[in-house]
């Protein structure tokens, strides 16, 4: 019976040693993929010429040697607001934002993001490093003598929403931020993306993803956690748009990020909206809710 026992511990031994490694190698795999986009990348189809807008086909360079490709469209009013996408996405994304914003006499920034699109950069740090992309933007902005400096905007989407969040507590060029489906941690994202993007249960998996990709891309999820920074925007105003039906946001994320912010501040929330759903599913208020609130901080200087 010993004999037999200690076989029997053997097998279970190596079984879990296998589970182990197996475990081990598909959350490397899954985190390699998130920070990797690789020949994954999604490239826009259209122009804004395709919705009617004059246009600047641009090239931008962060302060570490990234190349980003750019739209710019003119401003008509001496505002502008940067339009950025989300994870895996393009700047393509931004166009239906950037038209309606473009009818109000706004002008549009729109980036890919380094590591998407037509954009140089391999690896994807979730804000860590994209706020040197927004920074390229700021500056190219402020360079141009039909900007007011003080009309400067952000309007970004999911993980773009995140970028700008970041960028914005960090320079208060930004003078109006807009927020569409941000997470309020990477730690949820994580959770929610391994389940609705690999298929996959949250748990043992995304804290094991979490651990390779911050180890890979170098850097902490609770240094790019908006919850821990939106409080500095303040005293310039924030607006969250959160949807009830989000596949990829916890719900409540709008309500708790808009506890942490300072004054003024604003929450846009619909029970039966998806994830960056609002522009789609909701135009005339979203012009109301959005516009709106460009032109009350922006065009008031």
């Amino acid at each position: 019976m010993k004999k037999w026992a200690r076989i029997i511990a053997v097998i279970l031994a190596v079984i879990l040693i296998v589970g182990a490694v197996f475990v081990l190698d598909k959350a490397h795999e899954q985190a390699m993929w998130f920070v990797y986009p690789g020949d994954d990348r999604s490239r826009a189809e259209e122009t804004p010429a395709d919705y009617g807008l004059d246009y600047q086909d641009i090239t931008l360079t962060t302060q570490d040697g990234v190349q980003l490709a750019a739209w710019y469209v003119p401003t008509q009013n001496g505002a502008v607001i940067i339009a950025q996408h989300g994870y895996r996405s393009n700047r393509g994304a931004m166009l239906d934002f950037a038209s309606l914003l473009a009818d109000h006499g706004y002008g549009v920034l729109m980036m890919d993001a380094r590591a998407h699109g037509d954009s140089g950069g391999e690896l994807v740090t979730f804000g860590l490093k994209e706020v040197q992309d927004v920074r390229a933007g700021l500056d190219f902005l402020l360079s141009r003598p039909e900007i007011d400096p003080t009309g400067i905007g952000a309007l970004g989407t999911s993980q773009g929403a995140v970028t700008l969040m970041l960028a914005a507590a960090q320079y208060p060029e930004i003078r109006a931020y807009v927020g569409d489906s941000p997470y309020a941690s990477l730690q949820e994202e994580v959770a929610m993306g391994v389940q609705e993007i690999a298929g996959l249960p949250a748990f043992p998996w995304a804290p094991l993803i979490q651990f390779f990709a911050e180890r890979e891309a170098g850097f902490s999820a609770e240094v790019v956690a908006p919850i821990n920074r939106i409080n500095e925007i303040s005293p310039r105003p924030v607006l969250l748009l959160q949807g009830g039906q989000d596949n990829l946001v916890p719900s409540d994320t709008g309500e708790r990020l808009l506890q942490m912010a300072g004054e003024p501040k604003q929450l846009w929330y619909e029970e039966q909206i998806g994830h960056v759903d609002f522009l789609e599913q909701m135009p005339q208020l979203y012009e109301q809710y959005v516009i709106g609130f460009f032109d009350q901080y922006l065009q008031e200087n």
